[in-house]
């Protein structure tokens, strides 16, 4: 793994509201982050969406579980921790990585089931949710 990337993943397990700033240490200025909410470009961008995210959650944090990795890209499997409305939650995610030949990251896609990580979990769309992956799946 390289050094860029070791720094990366060390900025994601302790990101804050204040380091968010820090992303263009890491992202390429015009960056692409996607995910199954979001798809934007430029670092000001992706910086709203971490911002948002401390806005709109309480305590999140994301712990880095496994990477695979060489000098153009990498595959990392994460979990984020965080709480709505008093109630934990935890996604189960993997992020695939582009580097450009600065070592900055000009790539980011976020892959996570939305509906199981976290609309099944939560009160109103739970239900619905759960009844409609009982309807499709083979084994009832």
């Amino acid at each position: 793994m390289t050094h860029r990337l070791t720094a990366l993943l060390s900025w994601y397990r302790e990101l804050t509201s204040t380091s968010v700033s820090q992303i263009s240490q890491f992202y390429q200025a015009d960056a692409q982050f996607k995910d199954p909410f979001n798809d934007v470009r430029g670092t000001a961008a992706i910086e709203a969406i971490f911002d948002h995210m401390f806005a709109a959650t309480k305590q999140p944090h994301f712990v880095i579980d496994q990477t695979v990795s060489d000098e153009k890209q990498a595959f990392i499997t994460w979990e984020f921790h965080f709480s709505l409305t008093n109630k934990p939650y935890v996604i189960c995610g993997v992020s695939h990585l582009l580097f450009g030949d600065d070592g900055l990251v000009k790539m980011h896609r976020d892959y996570w089931d939305s509906s199981e990580e976290l609309l099944q979990k939560l009160p109103l769309i739970g239900a619905p949710m759960r009844w409609l992956r009982k309807q499709f799946s083979a084994t009832k």
